[in-house]
């Protein structure tokens, strides 16, 4: 079943410590940024590093001239490595969530996670930037109906994604935008994996929240002003 977004809100978190990419935003087409990126390769050493690899993300699949390109493109160039829900590794997927609310919920367990694997640390600090999104889109509608549906649907397994990176390793092979999903870290609520950013229209900031560790679990808090 499908899932037809047109200009469809959704929210998502990033850590502040990974600026923008400046050479997305300041292109306003393919042509343009090809010609920038040339030329801004021949004095700047670490462009290469700071965009990531291109070879992961056809020209024509980055929405240029939108707020927020950078944004929406990072995920697919910086990828992570060790795999997500829906990648096992190979390739980048931006994940959006219905809410605020939402996106907190998922982000919080990650990051409680990263950090509880550093043996002996007991107090950080990380502030997430929150990004408000406008996306549209042909997705591949996968939610859950019911909690029950979900504890016993492979896809929502909380942390075994074996089942759920090779349904998305599949779709993203058959040129599928993405899948709507249901969030398993704030369950019935709605998620989006997107496997090209070609349909996010629009990425603001909004607001920023610090992410406290105490040694054993993560508390947040809204910041009104950075």
């Amino acid at each position: 079943m499908s899932s037809t977004l047109t200009s469809e809100k959704a929210y998502r978190l990033v850590n502040t410590r990974f600026p923008a990419i400046d050479i997305f935003d300041d292109c306003a087409s393919v042509e343009e940024f090809e010609v920038l990126f040339a030329l801004q390769s021949l004095t700047n050493p670490r462009l290469q590093n700071e965009v990531g690899d291109l070879t992961l993300l056809s020209n024509d699949q980055i929405p240029f001239g939108i707020t927020g390109c950078s944004y929406a493109t990072a995920s697919f160039t910086h990828i992570n490595r060790d795999g997500s829900r829906f990648s096992n590794g190979e390739f980048g997927v931006l994940y959006m969530a219905d809410t605020m609310k939402t996106a907190i919920a998922e982000t919080r367990y990650h990051v409680q996670k990263m950090l509880s694997l550093i043996e002996g640390l007991h107090f950080e600090m990380i502030v997430m930037k929150g990004l408000s999104c406008t996306i549209s889109g042909e997705l591949i509608d996968i939610r859950a109906n019911t909690i029950a549906q979900m504890q016993t649907t492979d896809i929502y397994h909380h942390t075994d994604y074996t089942a759920s990176q090779h349904l998305g390793f599949k779709y993203r092979k058959q040129a599928v935008e993405g899948l709507h999903y249901t969030s398993v870290r704030n369950p019935m609520s709605s998620c989006y994996a997107l496997f090209t950013p070609k349909r996010v229209e629009e990425i603001i900031q909004s607001t920023h929240y610090e992410y406290v560790w105490d040694g054993k679990s993560i508390e947040v808090r809204g910041i009104t002003a950075i």
